[in-house]
């Protein structure tokens, strides 16, 4: 049974000055879940939101808080990510030195755990970790900013991730349009993260729009997925 496709927009290429509309909106368009990139300005150049934005993020929908953080040392802040109303907590491998721990305390805290990796990290660094997380995160550009171009080299590490963990979520991140989903479902990705893309036109046409041509690439014949 091949996973489930879900389409979640980033809410950092939405207005600045009306995210409770954005998220809203994101809603009513049928997102299947909104991606929060958090950045600290050290681990990636930009900077962004923090706890309290994903609090108030948690009040304008019920759709499910996908967090990605993208700072150093994540397990500083696990407790107060779950607390603010995070569903999935997502971490990146080169983040921290105690990775396996990070993604036990992200369950302890009752939340779903996710590993994410920059495009030049080896998917060898998860050779003891995949029973233990639920969701990879591919970085398909480097990280920091939005609007930058999909690197190819991130489908080879679909296909690998999808041969070895068949079940597990695999979400990509990072000039996703419509010929990049079809290429990463294609591959074996699932969850796909689109911000420049979704924001740039009508909203519910895009992710609908995304999601189709995901599942029917998914579904072809000779699909990896």
């Amino acid at each position: 049974m091949k996973n489930k496709i879900r389409v979640a927009p980033s809410i950092l290429a939405a207005d600045i000055l009306r995210f409770g509309d954005e998220i809203r909106a994101l809603d009513a368009a049928g997102a299947d879940e909104i991606h929060v990139d958090i950045m600290d300005g050290c681990f990636v150049p930009n900077i962004t939101f923090g706890v309290s934005a994903v609090r108030m993020f948690r009040t304008c929908t019920n759709l499910p808080l996908d967090v990605h953080l993208m700072i150093v040392r994540p397990e500083r802040y696990i407790g107060a990510f779950a607390e603010a109303g995070a569903d999935t907590i997502t971490v990146h491998v080169e983040a921290t030195d105690h990775l396996h721990k990070v993604v036990q305390e992200i369950k302890k805290n009752g939340r779903k755990a996710g590993v994410s990796l920059n495009p030049a990290t080896s998917l060898s660094v998860l050779d003891y970790l995949l029973p233990d997380v639920d969701l990879v995160l591919l970085m398909s550009v480097n990280p920091g900013f939005g609007g930058q171009s999909f690197l190819p080299l991130t489908l080879k590490k679909i296909r690998d991730l999808r041969a070895a963990a068949p079940g597990i979520d695999i979400e990509v991140d990072g000039g996703i349009a419509e010929t990049e989903a079809a290429q990463c479902a294609k591959a074996g990705a699932n969850v796909f993260v689109a911000g420049t893309y979704i924001f740039g036109g009508d909203y519910a046409e895009r992710i609908k729009k995304l999601r189709e041509v995901a599942e029917r690439t998914a579904a072809a014949p000779g699909s990896d997925g």
